[in-house]
This record gives structure tokens, C-alpha cells and sequence, in this order.
């Protein structure tokens, strides 16, 4: 695992998770130089960052090490290492915690600064931390969004639900929630909303479409399922790839490079009238159960954006590539 010539592709995660492994098979398939770095040897590994004029350091897993200022693009799918076995069985107050902090920080750090192209920084991925906040980016790029409340007011929760009849809640935040329509058997519930804000939202009837975005390259299938969530049905899911409407693969390409994601996630409806609704853009997405339904080449598009950044200066190569990011505050 020693590495120090330039041109190499740096994977972070684990090698149980899907979409890395897919990722690393393609572009092994293709003959790139490829490093995985095994989130679950963190009690393994060190790692050191110096930033100056330039951005270097190293990695090192037991007797192996690979230089970070030769990773020329790089492909993030971390989990937080708090929740692995062996760290949590260790606690808070141990070395082995304290350790797998200060690693993942460092790795996320150099995430942000490295010239490398990066799919995608952290930095970038941030405003998945608030989804009205995104929703504030997705409104100004011109997809429709549905009419929300967050509140803590059980009264204007039920106001909000009788004036929409049909009222879907989920999480505020970027952390995963089942999304579930409110019904009758909600009520009883409704006295805990003083205490933890909820977002609710008019539900809008249509079709459902999953869109990936990997650099230009657009990836759409349509998604139909009697489910509230249908990641969660127990019922059968029927994915089928499809084309957008130019206009709306446009419109996607333009607001995944204006939050500077060259790879999203995009979950869209389109109404029985034709207006586009988009729900969210996921700046990390499981794409995998995706490409398997509808057999489109995900993986295999996401590293040829990889090598594309591998081949020349990182992220300038990788420009000609992808959509330039537009670095614009949404309105």
C-alpha cells in the first residue's frame, strides 16, 4: 500500500458498503490505481496533515503508509467512527475514542483543503444539515417546493393539516427519518411536537423520480411504490430508467454544481399538472440499490469522474469534466 507516484484514487469508508466497493470494482475494472482506507482499522491507522502552501501527509496503517499529497481524486463515504463495535465498546473516556475523533477529523480536513477533486468535500455536503436551508438552494434553482411548517406548536401543526388534507412529516435535520403521512392515529402523538420541532409538508401527488448526477452525466428512473417511503416498503418497488425532460436534466445539472456536489442524489415528483417538485438532494447518495434495479452504469460513471480528476491537477482536470459550480449564496 506504499504509494507516493501521482495519479492515485483515494476510497474512504468500508468495505462492506455498497457504493465503495462498486466504485473501487469499476475502476480496477479499468486498470486505475485505486486505495481503500479501511474505516474499520482506525485503531490501526495514524495520520498526519501539513498545510501550508501546499496541502501533505501521510497514512499509515500498521506497517504500511501512502502519501496523501499523491491522491489526486478521491471518493468519501465515511461513517461515524463513534458507532463502531470496538470504539463504542471502549467509551468516551478512552484513548481508542479520543483517537478515532481526532483521525476522522484530520481525514475530513484534508477533505476540504486538498487541491485533489473530492467527491464530495465536506464542506460542501454541509447543507444537507438543514434540509429548509436546502430547500432554500433547490426553490432558487427553479424546482417547486412543497408548502412546509416547522414548529413546535401542536395547534399550528393541526392547522397546517387541515389545510393541506394530505400532510407527510420527516426529519429536519441530515439525519435519516422514515417519511410518513400524518393519519388519525397520529394524534395522540401530537403533544410531544412542543418538545422536539417537526417539519411537516403538503404531500404532492405524481410520479416519483430518483436522478443522479455524476459530473454532466445524468442518471433518471422513475419509482413506483403504494409506499409513504418506499426505501422502507415491504411491498415490491418497480424502478424504471427514463429520460428527463431537457429542461429538468438541465435544471438538476445546474443545482448540483451550484451546491458543488459533482456527485447527488435528486429526489423529484412530477405532478398529473407537469410542475416539477424536488424534495431533497442527497450529497452522499446509496446509489447502488438504484443501478441494480435499472441496470443504468452509476459506479461506472462515477469513476470515470474520478480518473478524469486522477489524470491531470485533481480538481482543475476534473472541471472540464463535470459542471462548473456556480459559488453563489441561494437568494
Amino acid at each position: 500500500m506504499r504509494v507516493s507516484g501521482a495519479g492515485n484514487i483515494l476510497l474512504w469508508g468500508l468495505p462492506a458498503d455498497p457504493p465503495i466497493m462498486a466504485v473501487r470494482d469499476a475502476l480496477q475494472r479499468a486498470g486505475r490505481r485505486v486505495t481503500l482506507l479501511d474505516q474499520q482499522t482506525v485503531a490501526d491507522t495514524e495520520v498526519q496533515l501539513v498545510v501550508g502552501p501546499t496541502v501533505e501527509g501521510r497514512v499509515r496503517v500498521k506497517e504500511e503508509t501512502f502519501d496523501l499529497a499523491a491522491v489526486n481524486a478521491a471518493y468519501l463515504r465515511p461513517y461515524d467512527a463513534r458507532e463502531f463495535p470496538e470504539v463504542a465498546r471502549a467509551g468516551q473516556d478512552s484513548e481508542l475514542w479520543q483517537h478515532a475523533l481526532a483521525l476522522q477529523d484530520i481525514l475530513l480536513s484534508w477533505a476540504d483543503l486538498t487541491p485533489a477533486l473530492v467527491l464530495n468535500r465536506p464542506s460542501h455536503m454541509a447543507v444537507n444539515g438543514s434540509k429548509p436551508y436546502q430547500a432554500s438552494w433547490i426553490e432558487s434553482h427553479g424546482f417547486r417546493i412543497p408548502d412546509t411548517l416547522i414548529t413546535t406548536d401542536p395547534d399550528a401543526a393541526l392547522e397546517f393539516w387541515r389545510q393541506h388534507d394530505r400532510v407527510i412529516y420527516k426529519s429536519v435535520s441530515g439525519i435519516r427519518s422514515i417519511v410518513s403521512r400524518l393519519t388519525a392515529r397520529h394524534l395522540q402523538r401530537f403533544d410531544n411536537i412542543a418538545s422536539c420541532p417537526t417539519q411537516f409538508q403538503q404531500y404532492v401527488p405524481g410520479t416519483e423520480y430518483r436522478v443522479h448526477v455524476v459530473g454532466e452525466e445524468i442518471f433518471a428512473c422513475t419509482v413506483v411504490s403504494e409506499a409513504d417511503d418506499y426505501r422502507y416498503s415491504t411491498e415490491p418497488v418497480d424502478m424504471q430508467a427514463c429520460d428527463l425532460p431537457d429542461e429538468v436534466a438541465a435544471r438538476s445539472r445546474t443545482l448540483a454544481a451550484a451546491m458543488n456536489l459533482f456527485l447527488a442524489g435528486l429526489d423529484l415528483r412530477c405532478t398529473p399538472e407537469g410542475e416539477w417538485y424536488c424534495f431533497e438532494v442527497n450529497p452522499s447518495p446509496a446509489f447502488t440499490c438504484f443501478e441494480q434495479r435499472t441496470r443504468q452504469p452509476i459506479a461506472e460513471a462515477v469513476a470515470r469522474l474520478l480518473a478524469c480528476g486522477a489524470n491531470g491537477s485533481g480538481l482543475a482536470s476534473a472541471k472540464k469534466y463535470a459542471p462548473q459550480p456556480e459559488f453563489r449564496c441561494a437568494k
